[in-house]
């Protein structure tokens, strides 16, 4: 099974992490494979025009690593060997776009759990990838 991880490094995905820890099923060295996927966020136009392309680049990749190595790092622990993939842009539509693309079966993702009230102002990561993809939704809360 092609299994996606949406990660942001919060305390959210460590719960995920956690529960993957727990359940044999989804952690089983060789069953699955795995692709942590984190998104961040664009730069405002004005500080990407201040800025070279490769100070962007490299400001992208230091995020981008701050939440991925651990993740890796806690997987290889249960033996699992995880794709890195980061990308830019609007979180729920990127690791939606990515699942489909990528013909991945299952997304597991941690949610913040806000209420309707929050979604309303907000917005929700979660809420917009199971609106964007047709991939299986694992919410971990």
């Amino acid at each position: 099974m092609k299994i996606l991880l949406a990660v942001d490094g919060s305390p959210f995905t460590k719960k995920m992490l956690a529960y993957l820890a727990a359940h044999e099923e989804l952690v089983a060295a060789g069953r699955h494979d795995y692709t942590a996927l984190t998104v961040q966020a664009a730069l405002p136009p004005r500080a990407r025009a201040a800025l070279s392309k490769d100070m962007v680049d490299e400001y992208y990749a230091q995020e981008s690593a701050k939440v991925l190595e651990p993740v890796s790092k806690f997987l290889a622990q249960s033996g699992i060997t995880v794709h890195a993939r980061a990308e830019v842009g609007p979180a729920g539509e990127v690791i939606a776009k990515t699942a489909e693309e990528g013909k991945f079966d299952l997304i597991i993702m941690g949610t913040h759990g806000h209420g309707s009230l929050g979604k309303l102002v907000m917005g929700s990561v979660s809420t917009q990838v199971l609106a964007n993809c047709s991939v299986p939704v694992m919410l971990i809360r």
